[in-house]
């Protein structure tokens, strides 16, 4: 029966700390395991994560490619079947659709992105439309239906294009 009196470690759990560089009886003097010369041997040595042994690196043998433009404008798009779909559950008053009513209707996501409205579906109601950017099919499906788009200046995009 054990009792916290007489508890011992696993057989093979605890063994001796290898002690290097304390002489020739050791086993472990000399070169203390570390080999004759090179880098490795001597003090103060770190190793590169990327180093291979002396062979170009592999960060170095493979091809670069792609590009990301720094000017690249990304916007939220909503489809003028989503503003139909507003229109129709009446949750828009005066015919007027804005960012902010994009917003708070949970159509976009991010007040700091601009919006993109796109011509997908159809649009029977005449709606007042603020946004960023208009797709031409958008622009042709909002005006045949009697509405008119309204093109808001973005401040980010001002100061790209000065």
């Amino acid at each position: 029966m054990k009792h916290i009196g007489n508890l011992t470690y696993a057989e093979g759990s605890k063994h001796k700390k290898k002690r290097i560089g304390r002489g020739p009886g050791s086993g472990h003097g000399g070169t203390s395991t570390r080999g004759h010369k090179g880098g490795q041997s001597r003090r103060g040595h770190s190793r590169n994560y990327a180093f291979e042994g002396g062979q170009m690196p592999i960060n170095r043998r493979l091809p670069k490619f792609g590009f990301n433009n720094r000017f690249r404008v990304d916007y939220q798009v909503v489809n003028v079947s989503a503003l139909q779909g507003l229109a129709d559950s009446n949750k828009i008053e005066d015919k007027k659709i804005s960012f902010d009513l994009l917003y708070s209707l949970g159509l976009i996501s991010k007040k700091e992105m601009p919006v993109k409205i796109l011509g997908n579906g159809d649009l029977s109601v005449a709606l007042k439309v603020e946004a960023h950017k208009f797709s031409e099919s958008a622009k042709k499906k909002i005006e045949s239906a009697g509405g008119t788009i309204t093109i808001i200046e973005s401040a980010k995009r001002a100061k790209v294009n000065e």
